[in-house]
């Protein structure tokens, strides 16, 4: 595959529309940037089938974007002091943490999907998360995609568009022969393999322009 233009990218409307209905998104960022894609879903939607297939399909290194609010609510600071941070694109990782009730290790795809959607509900408070933990949450940028175009802003924009809890799961792509990152036509091919739609953070970020948003 030699451009993008060879890969069918999902409408935003119909994209939203599965991510309200529980279904993962591959959302690539700019060949300029990370050139990766990412698997998506609401928080709120991971349960433990849903979290093995994140897991068997990626790094494994399974991250919870959340929103501002919801990263204090929940008492969760940067990992490391922001004047600290040398990551790349500045990905804003939280302290680690897991459930405390109804998880044993933490590490498996009972207890990580258990963890992230507690994170995402709203009865959840701070003294009920184990830190560290297996489950890595992120803060997204207060203005999301207007403040910043990473992956961990659009996961929370896209709880947003579809009137969910800000909070999702996210992981990267990685390859089954090598397991080195999947860049575009990797990601167009475990899109028609396994039915998951495929958008950019590009054409999400021209829907918010063009509708206003």
């Amino acid at each position: 595959m030699s451009s993008a233009e060879e890969v069918k990218f999902t409408s935003i409307p119909d994209a939203l529309e599965a991510f309200k209905n529980g279904e993962f998104l591959i959302v690539m960022d700019d060949e300029d940037r990370e050139n990766e894609g990412d698997l998506i879903i609401a928080a709120e939607k991971v349960d433990t089938a849903k979290m093995a297939f994140l897991v068997k399909h990626s790094s494994g290194y399974v991250c919870v974007p959340l929103s501002t609010e919801r990263a204090d609510e929940l008492e969760l600071p940067l990992m490391i002091p922001e004047e600290s941070m040398t990551d790349r694109h500045g990905t804003a990782y939280t302290v680690t943490v897991d459930y405390e009730d109804g998880t044993t290790t933490g590490i498996s795809a009972h207890d990580r999907a258990l963890t992230t959607r507690k994170l995402a509900e709203k009865s959840t408070k701070s003294t009920d998360l184990l830190r560290p933990g297996h489950i890595c949450p992120l803060r997204a940028k207060p203005k999301l995609l207007r403040e910043r175009t990473g992956h961990t802003e659009a996961a929370v924009h896209l709880c947003v568009l579809t009137q969910q809890q800000p909070a999702a799961a996210i992981c990267e792509l990685v390859r089954e022969e090598d397991g080195l990152m999947m860049r575009l036509s990797d990601c167009w091919k475990f899109s028609k393999k396994f039915d998951v739609k495929i958008i950019t953070i590009k054409h999400l970020i021209e829907f918010l322009d063009a509708n206003n948003l």
